[in-house]
């Protein structure tokens, strides 16, 4: 077999070309370089902080500070470009675009988060908003809103309020009218546990039309039949199940009875309706109803607190 000769090493054709020298000098200047510019950003930030940190009327604050970073990064291209809101349902968009405060074109980092998710947050609709900077041109909102729980009404206003008695809206109340109804002072604070027990007595539940708080101490039930039943004070649940049981029994809640009063422990109150048919019930419990809508078809009148 033929021997193969190798060529000389470090001969004229093994030695790179012009080209390839001048890359590779380029690519030995580049980290070196990069390395200063990162350097430089560094410092100028580290000397804009200690200016805002600075004591004394000449110095910058850290929202001049904000200015000036914002102001560096819109020139170097980083402006919002898009603005996207995720988890909106019911949150006014244009109360909501207010709160935000930022626009398109305005300098990425020219605004403080914190300060926008607190302007977020007096919303009444949200209850949590978390802000994002996506880089280099995108800010993302996440809202939690409130859910709304019931329709209160109080001195002859419609409200919406969640499970914790929070007030989430005052208006546009009329299209959650299927949710429960409540009426009388202290009643948002108070609804939850009621509404629950209703809640888990469906049968019963579909003949309620309002919860009145009394005395802002205990619940009286307006029935669909215009009938109120007072519940006693601390014991909604078992007075719940006895009147579910009564019904089964006895259709007490079909029956032409102003009232049946379950207050005391050991007893039941009948309270039969006047062959006039007339009460002497002053406050008025309608649920809220849309313009267009007919009237409902049993009047709700609440029967005066005592």
């Amino acid at each position: 077999m033929p021997r193969v000769r190798q060529g000389p090493r470090n001969s004229v054709n093994d030695r790179p070309s012009p080209w390839r020298l001048m890359l590779r000098r380029q690519r030995a200047l580049v980290k070196p370089a990069a390395g200063l510019v990162l350097l430089g950003v560094v410092g100028f930030v580290l000397v804009m902080i200690a200016r805002a940190a600075m004591p004394g009327p000449s110095s910058g604050s850290l929202s001049s500070f904000r200015e000036q970073l914002g102001r560096l990064s819109a020139a170097s291209g980083m402006r919002v470009q898009d603005i996207r809101i995720e988890g909106r349902e019911n949150t006014p968009e244009p109360l909501l675009r207010a709160a935000i405060g930022i626009a398109k074109g305005d300098p990425m980092l020219g605004f403080s988060l914190e300060q926008t998710r607190a302007r977020i947050e007096t919303l009444s609709w949200v209850e949590h908003a978390t802000v994002e900077r996506r880089l280099p041109d995108t800010v993302v909102i996440f809202l939690e809103e409130r859910r709304p729980y019931a329709v209160w009404q109080h001195q002859g206003k419609y409200v919406l309020v969640d499970r914790d008695g929070q007030v989430v809206a005052d208006q546009d109340v009329a299209q959650f009218r299927n949710l429960p109804l409540i009426v009388g002072a202290g009643a948002p604070a108070a609804a939850k546990t009621l509404l629950t027990a209703l809640t888990d007595r469906p049968a019963l539940q579909t003949k309620v039309v309002a919860a009145v708080r009394v005395g802002e101490r205990r619940w009286n039930l307006r029935m669909t039949n215009g009938m109120d039943v007072m519940l006693p004070e601390g014991h909604e649940a078992a007075a719940l199940d006895r009147l579910t049981q009564l019904q089964q029994d006895m259709d007490v809640l079909d029956r032409p009875l102003l009232a049946i009063d379950m207050r005391l422990p050991d007893r039941l109150v009948f309270r039969p309706r006047p062959a006039s048919g007339g009460d002497n019930a002053d406050v008025e419990v309608t649920p809220p109803i849309p313009p267009s809508a007919p009237p409902p078809s049993v009047p709700a009148i609440a029967k005066k607190p005592t």
